[in-house]
Order: C-alpha cells, then structure tokens, then sequence
C-alpha cells in the first residue's frame, strides 16, 4: 500500500539543505494541500483499495457490458424518493431508489465521478503555479547567499578547512567571513536593484487567495451546487437523520438505463440498479476538502493582513525587531537594526527577514553589524574614524561595499 503512494514522499521528506523562501500560509497551498490533492487522485484510481468502481445489476445484458456503458453515462437517482422520512419508515430501501413512474419525473444526473481523478489532479497542478511563479522570480538568490551556512556555530573550531558530515557542510571561520562580505555586498548592491523582489512576493500570495477562491467555487460546480454547503450539513446530520447530505450527493446506489434493440427490432430498455463503490471514496474525498479549504482559506486571509502589517510598519524598529525574532529567535542589536531598516525599502526588508529566516543568530548578527556600518548615524557619523584619523571626514558611499568597515590611521582593517 505504502509503494502506491511513493509519487508524494519527495514532498513530506526532512530535507536539512532546504532554503525557506516563503512563510507556513504559502506551504498550506503548494505543499500540503498539493499533496492531499495528489493522494486524493490515487485513491480514486486504485481499484485494489475499493474493487470495482462501479457494478450493476442486470439478467439478461452481460455484467462487464452494463458496467461499462453505466460508467460511462451518467445515472440517476429520482428527486422523488431523497426523502428521509420515506426512508425512517421503510418506503424505500436507499435514498434516490424507487419506481420509475413516468419520463417527466424529475431526476438527479451523477456524471461528476467520471472525472473526479481529472479535476483533483487539475487542482493540485493550480496549487501549485504560484509557487513556481514565486521561485522563478525569487531566482534562487536567498539560496545562493545561505547554502551551506546552516552549521557555521562550530566554524569557530575550522580555521581554514570546511568538513562535510553526511549531506551537511560546515564551512571553515575563513569561508563563513567571505560569505559574510559575499551577503553584505549582494545586500548593498540590491538596494538600488531589488525594487520588484517583494511586489513579486505579495502577488503571488494574492494569486494563492484567488485560486483558492476559484478552485472552491470550481469545486461546486463541479459538484452541482452542493460543495458550499457540504461541510455544515454533514456536520449537523450526519448522526442525526438516515440521510445526509453525502447520501444525495454521492449516492452508493443509482439507476441506469440501458437501451438496445431485440430481434424484432424494437427498442427495449432494461432499467438497471448499480452500485457505486466509488462513491465511498469520493465522498470522504469532498467532505475532507471541505474543512481543508475552510481552514486554509482562514489562514491565507490572516496572512494577508499580516502582509499589510508588514507594508505599513516594516519601517518600525519595535516592529521589525519582532517580526525577525519571530522569523528566528535570537537578539538583535536595536541600533544597527535601525540604521540598516532606515535604508530599505518593502523589497530590502523581506528580502533582509528571509535571511534571518535561513541564517543562525551568530551570523545575522554578523550581517547586520556589516550593514550598519555602511549606512552610519547621520547625527553620529563617522566619529569613531574621525578619532582615529580626523583627515578622514568623507561618508562612505553605498556603493563602496569593498572598503574596510574600521580603518586605523596605518590602513589597515580594524577586525
């Protein structure tokens, strides 16, 4: 049984080299609910599970020929007899089932299980486009910047050699301070660059509401109306009444008629019971999608006010503070966190929270002193160096990401 499922393991496995590049809301969509839509699609098409997705009943047409032809088109059930009082007292045998009195007679169509394997397997491919939106945008930059850092506390014991232990590298104190200046410049440079980073980033969790949005009102029409109120109903008479809302939706008996001609030539029809085993499978399928997406839907919209949170405050140092030690727990200096936030913008900032995301304490706090350091207290600027050299009264530029952060009067770096 395990084996059948092995298409959806690459998603659920720990994965140490794994880059965060998106928030716990934006998972809900291209991850787990991706995959409950993958395993949902299996499950449909494996008959070893269910048996045989549908049997009908019939004395005279071959088995294998009605089942077939009862697949194929869709069966009935009479709206007369979805009557739950008729079924308390014994009127009837199953909700839908009874006599077929005349052609006028109102029916209930079920052609939806024809192609459930199809529109689950859509969904999921749905969920998962603006992720890959999102990563073809991001282009892999925070991954550049932070592989391989995960490990960088025991540097301290590495002087100049990395080691590798299984799928993990712990770099040496030297390669951790180059990769250090490596973020430090690629941070300064994308001040003037990364205007589009973040716009990119919040349409995208946009584009997760409103797909979301379609595929739940795509999902009701699939299924005739009856999804919207799905999940309430079977809340309220599933232990009630004899039928629920499952038992209208998803019967486990219909009707079919088969017609073919006899051997004089006349049209005979042979009104046939079939079984719907299927449907024991798609209506936990629905009813478990429902909840999912009432869930996720409540996640994404407090999402995205958080996200409004963070466009109209991310200049706040209280607010940033919190927002990084949330993204990682961890102390910050409150003044280099300020004089770095002063210089960015939306783009800048998220891109500087998802570092925090991927980097340890020890080397935030490394990255953040650097920045600092470029962008001065305009009221105290430069006083350390002006004490040291007092012909060294120039501000250093944005673009100089090369120089030194301290220099002392000889030229040399102050570490």
């Amino acid at each position: 049984m395990l084996s059948t499922f092995s298409s959806v393991t690459p998603f659920l496995k720990f994965n140490p080299k794994r880059v965060t590049i998106d928030n716990f809301v934006f998972k809900l969509h291209y991850r787990w609910t991706f995959i409950i839509l993958i395993v949902a699609t299996i499950l449909v098409c494996s008959r070893q599970y269910i048996g045989e997705h549908i049997k009908c009943i019939s004395d005279t047409i071959p088995s294998h020929v009605v089942n077939t032809y009862c697949f194929f088109t869709p069966t009935f059930t009479l709206v007369r007899h979805l009557n739950n009082s008729a079924l308390a007292a014994g009127a009837i045998f199953q909700p839908g089932i009874g006599p077929y009195e005349t052609q006028e007679e109102p029916i209930k169509r079920h052609a939806y299980y024809q192609w459930v394997p199809f529109v689950l397997f859509g969904q999921a491919l749905f969920f998962y486009i603006p992720h890959a939106l999102w990563k073809s945008w991001e282009g892999g930059r925070i991954k550049a910047l932070v592989f391989g850092l995960r490990m960088v506390g025991l540097s301290k014991y590495l002087k100049n050699k990395s080691m590798q232990i299984g799928k993990l590298n712990i770099p040496s104190e030297e390669e951790t301070e180059m990769r250090v200046k490596d973020i430090r410049r690629t941070m300064i440079d994308r001040m003037r660059l990364n205007q589009s980073w973040g716009a990119h980033l919040v349409f995208t969790e946009i584009l997760n509401l409103l797909n979301l949005i379609l595929q739940i009102y795509w999902t009701n029409l699939f299924l005739g109306g009856a999804f919207l109120s799905l999940g309430p109903k079977v809340w309220n008479e599933r232990w009630n009444n004899q039928m629920d809302a499952l038992d209208v939706v998803f019967p486990k008996v219909t009707k079919c008629h088969f017609h073919k001609y006899g051997p004089s030539g006349s049209l005979q029809m042979h009104d046939t019971l079939c079984v719907m085993a299927l449907n024991i499978i798609n209506e936990k399928i629905y009813t478990i999608l429902w909840f999912w997406y009432a869930f996720v839907f409540a996640a994404t919209v407090l999402g995205l006010i958080w996200r409004v949170f963070t466009l109209f405050f991310y200049k706040s140092t209280r607010f940033t503070r919190y927002c990084l030690y949330w993204a990682k727990p961890g102390r910050l200096d409150d003044k280099e966190i300020s004089l770095v936030v002063r210089k960015c913008n939306f783009s800048n900032w998220m891109f500087l929270f998802f570092l925090r995301k991927n980097l340890s304490e020890f080397l935030f706090n490394k990255v953040i002193t650097h920045l600092a350091s470029e962008f001065p207290d305009e009221q105290q600027e430069n006083n350390f160096n002006a004490a040291i050299d007092p012909s060294h009264t120039q501000t250093m530029r944005i673009d100089e990401v090369d120089r030194p952060l301290i220099v002392k009067p000889s030229g040399s770096k102050i570490d």
